[in-house]
């Protein structure tokens, strides 16, 4: 049978978050994106569907627009207006059984000491299923928002290498497991000689203080990471449990086989690294629906927000160029691999038009189009040519898009036996790592801060 495809939904706590324009769907739910109703009821379709997680990503700046257009991103709703995603984990949390929830968090603007007791509140009140997209921020309006500079790309690591080490310590190395005693007799609630003071003196970070939650389920919460240059290969290799990649078949399967070794490399085996492909499914009951509501979707489809959202990704300003003039390789402070996916990783000259023609769905990527039968072919056929362990759904229309998704494929992939039929039980980490891991393996680098094991 193979190894079983994994599945999360990607969102984002906005109307429009990968795909722009579907917010004018008559049918597209978004709009209520400030409603907590609207979160529970996305979420008991994700446990429904067995989905093993609910990824929502984030940002703290707004979308650059066009030159010739600034004002394309506010009315077409691309990734603004936007809310805080970790509000609303709770929530989804308290109406689920199983659903994991990954909540993107940029560590360039945060502080370690204060985050780490975030993460760990969000894993107590979960009873251990959350996880963390770590993101080293890209968006220049975001560091203007804050006031400060946006730190070139591989410094970015640098600053996140510290980063993880700073939390790593709070989160397993402040508490001991049984330090909470809650002994009436003796009125003990911690015992004190369970909890140590960490101190942290980086380059970037410095803190002196003991860990201000006591261990939950986790610890340390199952890490996400999406970035794909080589710098960022190497980050994901040392600290990444679950890698998001963007981008088609032979790129991701190079990058799979790149991350597998250099985990290797770094002491840890090839399946600590799960790797999860983006993907849009547009599915009806026989081919030929699937089509309509494609060409019914792509109505409402809005390529020039895509290509401002795109252009602000990579730092480049697409309205300046030539419809027909080529666009060429250079170093910006974007996410350089998106920008490669066009340049030095493509064996055509890719121009404003050719992109234009290419986000005729408002965003980069074609949908998968098709039936059950057509769908479950086309991801089982990429979990076999890349060596990915499950895919990211992103949405078109809210909610219609996931609900077919469960109703139509999710059946379809378990008939195949590629899908599981129930949850494991257990945290994010056992569900997604097997019984017994609940917490990070001695190989990981977290582990160094362990009792009796830090340095």
């Amino acid at each position: 049978m193979g190894k079983q495809i994994r599945l999360n939904a990607f969102d984002m706590n906005t109307v429009g978050h990968i795909a722009h324009g579907y917010w004018a769907h008559p049918r597209d739910q978004s709009r209520n994106y400030r409603d907590l109703d609207y979160w529970v009821e996305l979420a008991g379709i994700l446990e429904r569907g067995k989905f093993d997680g609910l990824f929502l990503a984030d940002t703290l700046g707004m979308v650059d627009g066009l030159e010739s257009d600034p004002g394309i991103t506010l009315r077409e709703a691309v990734q603004a207006p936007m809310n805080d995603p970790l509000l609303l984990v709770s929530a989804m949390a308290h109406a689920t059984r199983h659903l994991g929830f990954g909540v993107t968090a940029n560590l360039s603007h945060a502080y370690p000491y204060v985050f780490a007791r975030s993460m760990s509140t969000l894993d107590h009140l979960t009873r251990g299923r959350i996880g963390w997209n770590i993101v080293t921020g890209h968006q220049a309006s975001a560091a203007r928002a804050l006031g400060q500079e946006l730190a070139a790309h591989d410094d970015r690591y640098a600053i996140a290498d510290d980063f993880m080490e700073a939390v790593y310590k709070l989160w397993e190395g402040s508490w001991d497991d049984d330090a909470v005693r809650v002994d009436r007799e003796r009125r003990i609630f911690a015992d004190p000689a369970g909890i140590r003071v960490q101190r942290h003196a980086g380059p970037y970070y410095r803190y002196e203080g003991a860990h201000l939650s006591e261990p939950s389920p986790q610890r340390t919460p199952v890490l996400y990471q999406a970035g794909a240059s080589s710098r960022g290969q190497r980050f994901a290799a040392a600290h990444a449990e679950c890698v998001f990649l963007t981008g088609a078949q032979p790129a991701v399967r190079d990058i799979v086989a790149a991350l597998r070794k250099q985990a290797q490399d770094a002491g840890r085996r090839r399946e600590d690294i799960q790797v999860y492909a983006m993907a849009t499914v547009i599915v009806g009951e026989t081919d030929a629906q699937a089509w309509e509501k494609h060409a019914e979707y792509a109505r409402y489809a809005n390529p020039m927000a895509a290509l401002a959202h795109y252009g602000s990704q990579v730092h480049i300003d697409f309205s300046l160029y030539g419809l027909d003039e080529p666009i060429q390789a250079q170093a910006t402070q974007g996410i350089q691999t998106l920008l490669d996916s066009i340049t030095t990783r493509s064996a055509q000259t890719w121009t404003v038009r050719k992109l234009l023609a290419q986000m005729q769905n408002g965003y980069r990527l074609p949908p998968i189009v098709g039936s059950p039968q057509t769908v479950a072919d086309a991801l089982a056929g990429w979990m076999r040519e890349t060596d990915i362990d499950g895919f990211n759904l992103t949405r078109l229309v809210a909610h219609e898009s996931l609900r077919d998704f469960v109703d139509l494929v999710v059946p379809e992939l378990q008939s195949r036996g590629i899908y599981k039929e129930d949850y494991a039980p257990g945290t994010l980490r056992e569900k997604l790592f097997g019984a017994g891991a609940a917490r990070l393996p001695a190989s990981h680098p977290a582990a160094s801060h362990r009792p009796g094991r830090a340095g």
